[in-house]
């Protein structure tokens, strides 16, 4: 039986699994567990450690604000990542660090569908990577730093810098993606300055435009506090409560967003009371004001949206077939464009149902519309941004899901038998989704490799994005309606009414 890999890091050697084709090496701590004193803290660098580390097993994962059963708590070393390479022995290979964040209250590295086989086979190091969510990354708390997620990624890209070469990779070499609020993450620390130089490419996948500012954040959190019986909103009141209580109070928060409209305005439609603050500090501003203002370098990006985002929250919720035109009136109410999108929705979809009128404002305000802008923010700064969208409808259900929300993870993982590929999917992926998978994955390999996507990056004056499908073409941006509609206006931090 050959020997299992063995790699020497920073802190300690480790020694993971051989898998067909590549190695893989797991829940690698890369801070110190944010308990006790360091709870609600900056992360604070891993101990070194003497002997061999066992790196087969992923590390315990951190608390969740999600109503599904992950099992019982394994531990508390939460900050933790995952290697996948072709060869430890290798050198200079291109690296892609996943960041698995959903919105902003879970971050699973061990789910199947980042498992990074088919990726490190085809050569290039995959690192995935947990942080902190929901309250204990990114409560506004007076007494700690905010933004506390981020934190966390940034030193696991440190970590990465530190040791990727010891694995395989090269340093300067790293790509830096994610989906969803993996994608408002990336974007984020284009941002960033603590970020700056810890990698060179970005992937960024249905980013939301989801920023709060300190004075909602600040009664949010103070309701969140007060729900617990916590006698202030400050990480020495929460601490002493169990993180998973937190995160499963945060859920229950969550689900009764709606009844704090008034108090609250638009960020009570999206379903997620915490999301990144902007604090001047940490995130001194949105990303799109950054990059467009020049703030920050523009960069090499690849940015891409699902055609229906909104679909897949109305199929799970139940509420597919059933919003009225309150709901589209409240919808355009909270989330269109101000002053006049209502109005310019209406007028550029006359003959929308409510239902359509409902999808098509929340896929834009929530993901499409800050996709699109920060391609062409990145490309103000001066950097290479790629555009796709993905239009081909899942099978399953008959379709109903269309071309939904995380759709475009397991394809470009490759991943189709994962349990969120066949939920999506089908438990027999039909020729189109095995041709798109394959797409993808030239796609991530060919970007992180070069630089280049494979098609014309994105300029105002044309637009050109690849239109994902069972035949893929490359065209002028799809969403024109909404893109004129949203002219102008860069996804702004939710604010007190």
């Amino acid at each position: 039986m050959p020997e299992q890999p063995r790699v020497r890091t920073t802190e300690g050697v480790v020694q993971g699994l051989r898998r067909q084709g590549h190695a893989v090496f797991r829940g690698i701590p890369y801070a110190q567990p944010p308990v006790g004193a360091l709870r609600f803290a900056a992360p604070t660098p891993p101990h070194r450690w003497e002997g061999t580390r066992q790196a087969a097993e992923f590390g315990p994962v951190v608390p969740l604000s999600l109503p599904v059963d992950v099992g019982p708590p394994q531990g508390t070393d939460w900050l933790t990542l995952n290697v996948g390479t072709p060869d430890p022995g290798a050198a200079g290979l291109p690296v892609l660090v996943w960041i698995p964040v959903g919105g902003y209250i879970s971050a699973m590295s061990s789910d199947p569908m980042y498992d990074p086989a088919v990726l490190a086979e085809a050569g290039l190091v995959v690192v995935t990577v947990n942080c902190r969510v929901g309250a204990e990354g990114f409560a506004f708390l007076d007494d700690a730093p905010p933004n506390r997620g981020f934190l966390d990624q940034i030193a696991a890209l440190e970590w990465v810098r530190r040791n990727i070469a010891a694995f395989g990779g090269d340093p300067d070499h790293v790509t830096v993606a994610g989906q969803s609020a993996g994608a408002g993450s990336v974007a984020a620390l284009l941002t960033m300055k603590p970020a700056r130089g810890l990698f060179r490419r970005a992937i960024a996948h249905s980013v939301p435009g989801l920023h709060s500012t300190p004075a909602l954040a600040r009664q949010v959190t103070a309701a969140l506090a007060d729900r617990l019986g916590a006698a202030a909103p400050t990480a020495a009141a929460l601490r002493d409560i169990d993180p998973w209580h937190l995160a499963a109070e945060l859920t229950s928060f969550n689900a009764g967003l709606h009844a704090h409209r008034e108090s609250w305005g638009a960020l009570t439609g999206t379903g997620t009371a915490l999301c990144p603050v902007v604090d001047g500090e940490v995130l001194p501003e949105t990303p799109w004001t950054a990059l467009t203002g020049v703030r920050a370098d523009g960069t090499e990006l690849l940015v891409g949206h699902v055609r229906d985002e909104f679909r897949l929250f109305s199929v799970m919720s139940g509420r597919q077939g059933t919003f009225t035109e309150q709901d589209a009136r409240t919808a355009l109410e909270l989330l269109a464009p101000q002053p006049y999108g209502a109005q310019a929705y209406r007028a550029a979809f006359p003959q929308a149902t409510p239902e359509e009128l409902v999808e098509t404002v929340y896929s834009d305000a929530l993901f499409r519309m800050p996709s699109q802008k920060l391609t062409e923010a990145n490309a103000a700064a001066g950097g290479t941004s790629y555009l796709f969208e993905l239009c081909w409808t899942a099978p399953v259900l008959g379709g109903a899901l269309g071309a939904c929300h995380s759709l475009d993870v397991p394809l470009a993982f490759g991943t189709l038998d994962s349990p969120v590929g066949t939920q999506l999917i089908g438990d027999e992926p039909t020729p189109e989704a095995v041709a798109l998978a394959h797409e993808f994955k030239e796609t991530w390999i060919r970007f992180v490799t070069t630089g280049d996507a494979g098609w014309a990056d994105y300029r105002p004056d044309q637009r050109l994005t690849r239109v994902l499908d069972a035949e893929s073409k490359t065209l002028p941006y799809p969403e024109h309606a909404s893109h004129r509609i949203w002219e102008g206006h860069f996804p702004a931090p939710f604010d007190l009414p």
